[in-house]
């Protein structure tokens, strides 16, 4: 099976190559003797009933400083496309949405991988409060009474903003900690939206784990250590990776969780779990495919294309 796909993301020359999950999947793409086509969301125009992109061929290679060539761009219609990769990197902002609107009107014909209309319905911190069961004690408001009273039920608690990510805008609250009003401040100075507050998970220190789920099914997982004094594991946030097998309760989570994003049409997704607890679903531009693939000796991004082609031709 050849396919004609289309990836969205943002500019190709300013990826890590060796850290990208995009990268992987494209290279695996290429392999496999998929047409592969780059554009980015700003490209991406809605007129006359038709959705449109202007897109170049692209061809990858795994050598530094030389690892893309993009071919003549042109504009085509993405309903001529098979498959449409959705992998810019977020934040969940108004124009992520717009681009999950847009591409709601090429899907399910062409398969968008993720689900546009799931995407735009699972945003990584609201999402996982559907499984509460599987949570931290967790609070999502905009009120400061309700903010002091859940610190004082728990003493030692994380404050969040609710779209952030890669480790943005984290903070620990330890019970003696004096600067809650201000981070208060600053949060409404910044954001608009409710912030998340949630019981601090001691057993961060040890590692948060991130583990991809390919189709409802875990695929492989790293263990992201923070550094020293550093209760931020993501590795924007400087964590290393630990090669970590899936412990029990992991597995349990993932059996939980899995079906449901498989209904969804969430193919690639990552989860976050500390300790016993999930703490978030990330579904629009997951990452952390190269640093297992290098821990465990697999290849995530050959299962990922496995159900991308699974579900392409049921098509």
């Amino acid at each position: 099976m050849s396919l004609a796909v289309a990836i969205q993301m943002d500019p190709i020359s300013g990826i890590n190559i060796d850290t990208d999950s995009t990268f992987m999947l494209a290279l695996e793409g290429q392999k496999r003797g998929h047409g592969l086509f780059h554009y980015v969301p700003q490209d991406l125009s809605f007129r006359n009933g038709r959705l449109i992109a202007r897109i170049q061929p692209l061809e990858v290679r795994r050598e530094r400083g030389n690892h893309f060539t993009l071919g003549p761009a042109e504009v085509m219609d993405l309903a001529t496309m098979d498959v449409v990769l959705m992998r810019q990197d977020p934040p969940f902002d108004m124009a992520y949405i717009t681009a999950t609107h847009l591409l709601e009107h090429v899907h399910p014909r062409t398969l968008v991988v993720n689900d546009p209309v799931s995407v735009r319905n699972a945003p990584e911190k609201l999402f996982v409060t559907h499984f509460s069961e599987l949570m931290p004690p967790t609070l999502i408001t905009s009120n400061r009474d309700e903010i002091v009273a859940f610190r004082f039920e728990y003493k030692d608690i994380i404050l969040k903003p609710l779209f952030g990510n890669g480790g943005a805008g984290v903070f620990h609250l330890a019970p003696k900690d004096e600067n809650l009003n201000a981070l208060l401040e600053m949060f409404t100075m910044m954001y608009r939206e409710p912030i998340i507050v949630q019981r601090y998970l001691p057993e961060v220190r040890q590692g948060d784990k991130r583990i991809i789920l390919v189709d409802g099914k875990p695929s492989g997982g790293v263990l992201r250590v923070p550094q020293a004094g550093e209760a931020r594991a993501n590795f924007h946030a400087g964590g290393r990776g630990e090669k970590a097998p899936l412990t029990k309760r992991e597995t349990q989570i993932c059996d939980a969780i899995g079906p449901i994003l498989q209904d969804k049409g969430l193919i690639f997704v990552g989860i976050d779990v500390i300790g016993d607890y999930v703490t978030e679903i990330n579904v629009t531009s997951p990452t952390g495919i190269q640093e297992i693939n290098n821990l465990d000796g697999i290849a995530i991004e050959s299962d990922i294309w496995d159900a991308i082609e699974k579900r392409a031709r049921r098509r």
